[in-house]
């Protein structure tokens, strides 16, 4: 074995941190890219802990991104994502991270593959290849990086930061093309012996969304809670798999497991008081709508961006779980989760007939940190 470099920024976006490359700096051949970023990450790893590479032990901490030049004319530069497993060798780019999106724009003019002025606003549009989808992001510069400060608070990030916009253009099918996959709002899926209501929606990311109170649960557990809850947990990738297939993600149950990031599953439950991480409850009146989202098997720390997109998006479709839920019928939604909340917001169009809805933006405010440059080192035979 010997051990190569190769160039990296260590970023956070959002609630996430990843690993970044330039596409230049990778081989040419796909194929060649898992081998790497199993290494960087340090996975697999069955202690969970990633102590071997730059991830963090969980999914939201064990993440790459890759930045190039754009393949499309309306794009500014290309950003592909890709979910790296903790325990497992298996890296998936079935769908985007809504977190990490928001380190790409400033990552793109401060290596010089989007030209800025040196001060105002920036604006790069961010061609993402896992959805075929652009977002928009506007964020303040100064000296040409990203603005150092800024007063923008997220729960789960300690301190303030430069706030980035961050629009998610028409976000609907992302992977499936249609914003209602199954064609319904609500969809009921067999779970064993039993038929459990979820609404599958894909926008921003494929997800699919069931009650709390349909799993005997409040919808405000914290996440140490739901890892031990292993009746939970498997009920959750058995509705995970089940919407898969109902949404042509898969083609059967087996399908389903090895596409281990999308769709997302969550269940939802109407604006009630709620424990953090950090200890400070959140009233009631607080939230619009609350959730407790899984990602590749573990309970989320946080909402994840798409998540948060595509259910503010379920939020505005009529007859959707989370519509039903929400305490908002327009406007921002504030979204509760472990770590607090999440403001976001989302346009949907319907011809008042009961057609198709169709989802035109949702967006929401996210800051990022360039933390380390530099190599990153890894093995190859």
């Amino acid at each position: 074995m010997r051990n190569l470099r190769l160039r990296a920024v260590f970023m956070r976006g959002g609630t996430s941190k990843a690993v970044m490359f330039r596409r230049e700096d990778l081989p040419a051949d796909r194929g060649a890219w898992d081998a790497i970023f199993l290494q960087v990450m340090g996975s697999p790893d069955a202690n969970g802990r990633q102590l071997d590479g730059m991830g963090g032990g969980i999914s939201s901490l064990s993440k790459v991104c890759v930045v190039g030049r754009p393949s499309r004319p309306d794009a500014d530069v290309d950003f592909t994502f890709a979910q790296v497993a903790v325990r497992e060798a298996l890296i998936d780019y079935g769908g985007n991270c809504g977190n990490m999106s928001s380190a790409v724009g400033p990552f793109a003019i401060e290596e010089g593959i989007v030209p800025t002025p040196p001060d105002g606003e920036a604006v790069v549009r961010i061609h993402n290849t896992n959805t075929s989808k652009i977002i928009v992001a506007r964020f303040p510069v100064a000296g040409g990086a990203l603005a150092a400060d800024g007063d923008l608070e997220i729960d789960g990030v300690a301190g303030t930061a430069a706030p980035i916009r961050l629009e998610f253009l028409e976000p609907g099918g992302s992977r499936t093309e249609r914003l209602m996959p199954t064609g319904a709002p609500c969809d009921e899926l067999t779970i064993g012996a039993r038929s459990i209501e979820a609404s599958c929606i894909d926008a921003a990311n494929p997800c699919v969304f069931v009650a709390a109170t349909d799993l005997g649960l409040t919808g405000v557990e914290l996440p140490d809670a739901l890892e031990r809850d292993a009746d939970f947990l498997e009920t959750m990738e058995s509705i995970r798999r089940a919407a898969s297939v109902r949404m042509g993600l898969a083609a059967d149950l087996d399908g389903a497991a090895r596409i281990a990031s999308v769709p997302k599953v969550a269940m939802v439950t109407a604006p009630q008081a709620a424990p953090t991480l950090s200890g400070r409850g959140l009233a009631a009146t607080e939230t619009d709508l609350c959730v407790r989202m899984i990602s590749v098997g573990q309970p989320h720390r946080a909402v994840p961006i798409t998540g948060a997109i595509c259910l503010a998006v379920a939020a505005r479709v009529p007859g959707s779980i989370p519509r039903r839920l929400c305490g908002t019928g327009s406007g921002p939604i504030r979204i509760g989760h472990p770590s607090g909340t999440t403001l976001v917001d989302a346009a949907v169009a319907t011809d008042g007939s009961g057609g198709a809805a169709h989802a035109r933006y949702g967006a929401v405010y996210r800051s990022a940190r360039r933390l380390f440059e530099g190599n990153v080192l890894f093995r190859m035979p």
